[in-house]
């Protein structure tokens, strides 16, 4: 059975992944049948042949949850782009407003 899943890459405390379709009896970074992107989530930078997902997952291939999140961004034309940050990361201020009366 083969899977999309991330391969994990990068320096310590400096982790980035690419997106492979590989077997799923080897190891996360071990063979791979081929490379199609890339997920930095440090950067906020993400890449992926979506033509080439589309044809293993018509072949019989399984997607990640992670991966299936990139493929939907990436169809929809939402792909996320080095410098811009994650609308759904950024803190929310939750001081309290002092009342004053």
């Amino acid at each position: 059975m083969v899977k999309i899943r991330l391969k994990k890459t990068g320096a310590k405390n400096w982790v980035s992944f690419r997106i492979v379709v590989c077997d799923i009896r080897k190891q996360r970074d071990g063979m791979m049948l081929e490379e199609l992107g890339y997920y930095d989530p440090r950067r906020s930078d993400e890449k992926l042949d979506v033509e080439r997902l589309e044809y293993w997952t018509g072949v019989g291939a399984i997607m990640s949850e992670t991966v299936k999140d990139i493929y939907d961004r990436a169809k929809n034309g939402k792909s996320k782009k080095y410098g811009e940050p994650d609308p759904y990361t950024k803190k929310k201020c939750f001081k309290k407003e002092s009342k004053e009366g």
